[in-house]
């Protein structure tokens, strides 16, 4: 039975990631930037989709800018927010199934071992509130919906750690990274398998894909563990690399509060779907070779 599928987002790194998987069989990817599903109106974003009638939507977009969100609240909440709980009413009035992805900041960052996927929310930032408010309007929805929750997405294209690491070093021979926040990195071509074995359960019709799952890269690191592993995988090629001075948070003060630890539980999301997250490292790795292929 052939699959229409919906991806609300084309440029971001999830999207990019989305596009980039082999297709799957009777299954019929589009991409909607802006233009087609703007996310500051979130009328509007239930009436495009309910007019397209998929049978599965994938939310790839997000207000991702954390510190900026401290000062406009409001635009990330009509987007983190809104737009997603009318995303998932749109897929619940017309029987489509709904793939969204949260972050491990809905949670305050206090626990000391890995959040499971009922522990309490408590966000501690404009940016985690605006995120756990589409998760309460996703659950609240109806529809048949996977919440997929991740910690540090990064990849070989747009806005990331990664990225700004590797830029760094272009010009700097040491960069200060912060050592006492812990979590696991996630490279997106990874979250977009994830994404991708939820959206096929859900458009299966399967009860147990519906609900929250934590998905995230397997083991755990620090900023600058994580740091020094990007610059170790540039010096091995040839590129120019950072020394890495640890530091703690007070040393690096920004506007919005950043989880001490991201760990997030990966057992039931592995249960469900059978996909065992790959170690960061290796992950990393196969990152880091993507963007020497992108090099030339």
């Amino acid at each position: 039975m052939p699959i229409n599928a919906i991806v609300v987002g084309k440029s971001g790194q999830l999207a990019r990631a989305l596009a980039k998987r082999p297709q799957l069989p009777d299954w019929t990817l589009r991409f909607c930037d802006r233009s087609e599903i703007d996310l500051e109106n979130p009328h509007a974003v239930q009436a495009a989709i309910e007019s397209q009638r998929p049978d599965i939507v994938i939310n790839a977009a997000a207000y991702t800018a954390v510190d900026a969100a401290e000062t406009d609240e409001a635009q990330a909440t009509r987007i983190n927010g809104d737009s997603p709980g009318a995303m998932a009413r749109a897929c619940a009035n017309i029987g489509a199934a709904f793939v969204h992805v949260s972050t491990d900041y809905v949670f305050d960052g206090q626990s000391s071992g890995r959040y499971a996927v009922d522990a309490p929310r408590n966000p501690q930032s404009a940016y985690g509130r605006s995120k756990a408010l589409g998760e309460t309007q996703i659950l609240e929805s109806g529809a048949d919906a996977a919440i997929l929750r991740t910690s540090w997405v990064y990849g070989a294209e747009g806005a990331n750690f990664l990225r700004t690491m590797l830029k760094l070093a272009e010009t700097r021979d040491e960069v200060s990274v912060v050592h006492d926040q812990t979590g696991a990195p996630t490279w997106s071509a990874d979250l977009a398998d994830a994404v991708m074995a939820a959206a096929r359960r859900l458009a299966q019709r399967e009860a147990e894909a519906r609900g929250i799952f934590h998905f995230a890269g397997g083991g755990e690191t620090t900023w600058a563990v994580f740091a020094e592993a990007i610059f170790d995988e540039a010096r091995a090629r040839g590129w120019p690399a950072a020394t890495v001075k640890r530091i703690t948070t007070a040393e690096f003060p920004r506007p919005a509060k950043r989880p001490a630890n991201s760990l997030l539980d990966l057992e039931p999301f592995e249960r469900a779907f059978g996909l065992r997250p790959r170690d960061w490292r290796a992950a990393l790795r196969l990152c880091m070779d993507e963007i020497a292929e992108n090099r030339g």
